[in-house]
């Protein structure tokens, strides 16, 4: 009998990529089943989107609700009040003294593609200027916007013009954050006169490139270097949204509010929804017909979306983070007392990374978070990696994720990373 994974490499390209061979049969809240019928602690949350929880029943409610009634008209030829309704919440609840207004679109890829179309729109510019490490998507400009080449960018060609990088603050790394703004006047005086760039867009706390949080300091001196030159700020709030860093938006802990904010992942609890968040004359420069989407603002997604944001208040999601957040890397710190590889535990809320190097070489290794990461995945615990040199483990369960398989898990880990040492 031909296995799954045979199908699989005969009928799927190889490069949507795959961290494990498990195929869910069913998953509830923090634990997944196999088709075999093995049960994981999953620690992924399909990469920060179940916030919630694997079919939380208020997500499930709201969406069979909306199926009852219609699933698809396109918004930009007949309009529906949830969508509107959606807007007006979060106009409302993002960070930032002034007017706002939204779109809807359905990937967190779209969500940064219609938000640099907006900036430049806005302010008549084309740069943009991005940072290492970042990752904002695998559209073209998604992938001219992320600072990782290997494996986003290999082989695609050239990207589009008028991209500009600059390193991210990472002190581990050796990158102080007066070092970054340095190389960002730099940039200015050598590549890219600042009266030309549209927007500067940046991860509250990078993602794929290692869970490294921005300096207060440093975000705050973003928003000064954008407003002296007439710059648009871009928050990528896809993955940090929605209560992750124990706060409803990352940028919430700097109190810097941004020009635009893309959001996507956990705004919907599993369902495809994502949204441009930004002051009103800045999202009201594209001409209408200019943004949009067939499935934009699709109504079931945004019935998720309306449920999502219910559950966070409800359930004091945002306090669950930080408490998770705060026993894990408790957990972590207990543990890196007899794990020297352990170089740094960090993260705000329950969006939490483990970094790992070589003892002997103090350089990153990879091969020791992928070891934690094998041997964690024996024993029932998803975990992934990431990191520019793939030497972090990151830690995205859903903040739903009851007390006693959180403990469960802590225990996997630990040992896992224990046998990584022998």
């Amino acid at each position: 009998m031909t296995s799954l994974t045979d199908r699989k490499n005969a009928a799927i390209s190889r490069g949507v990529g795959m961290t494990t061979q498990i195929y869910a049969d069913r998953a509830e809240n923090s634990e997944i089943w196999d088709k075999e019928g093995n049960r994981y602690i999953d620690f992924a949350a399909g990469i920060a989107v179940v916030n919630t929880g694997h079919r939380h029943p208020r997500v499930i409610e709201a969406v069979k609700k909306q199926l009852d009634r219609f699933t698809h008209t396109c918004h930009q030829v007949v309009p529906y009040e949830n969508y509107v309704e959606l807007a007006e919440r979060l106009n409302a609840i993002l960070p930032g003294d002034f007017a706002k207004k939204t779109i809807f679109v359905t990937t967190g890829a779209e969500a940064v593609e219609n938000a640099v179309k907006i900036a430049r729109a806005a302010t008549g510019r084309q740069a943009v200027v991005a940072f290492g490490g970042g990752f904002h998507g695998r559209t073209f400009m998604g992938m001219a916007l992320t600072g990782k080449v290997v494996p986003y960018k290999v082989g695609f060609g050239a990207m589009p013009a008028d991209v500009f990088h600059v390193p991210f603050p990472v002190e581990l790394q050796g990158v102080s954050a007066d070092q970054s703004l340095a190389a960002l006047k730099r940039l200015f005086a050598a590549d890219v006169d600042p009266n030309r760039v549209a927007a500067i867009i940046i991860e509250p706390v990078q993602g794929e490139g290692g869970f490294y949080p921005v300096p207060t300091s440093f975000i705050k001196a973003i928003r000064d270097i954008c407003d002296q030159h007439g710059i648009l700020l871009i928050a990528d709030e896809v993955q940090t949204g929605f209560a992750r860093t124990g706060k409803l938006f990352a940028m919430e802990h700097h109190g810097v509010a941004a020009d635009l904010v893309t959001m996507a992942k956990g705004l919907g609890g599993g369902f495809p929804i994502a949204a441009v968040t930004g002051r009103a004359e800045v999202m009201d420069a594209p001409g209408p017909g200019g943004l949009g989407g067939t499935y934009a603002g699709n109504p079931i997604g945004v019935a998720a979306a309306h449920a999502v944001l219910d559950i966070i208040e409800d359930e004091k999601l945002c306090e669950r983070a930080e408490q998770l957040g705060g026993r894990l890397k408790q957990r972590l710190a207990a543990i890196a007392e007899q794990v020297p590889e352990i170089v740094d535990i960090r993260g705000p809320g329950f969006m939490n990374a483990v970094e790992f190097n070589d003892v002997k070489t103090n350089l990153p290794s990879a091969d020791f978070a992928n070891r934690v990461r094998l041997m964690a995945l024996e024993k029932g615990l998803i975990l992934l990696t990431c990191g520019v040199h793939g030497n972090v483990i990151r830690f995205l369960a859903p903040i739903t994720i009851q007390d006693n398989i959180f403990a469960e898990a802590m225990d996997i880990l630990e040992a896992s990373i224990l046998e990584a040492r022998a």
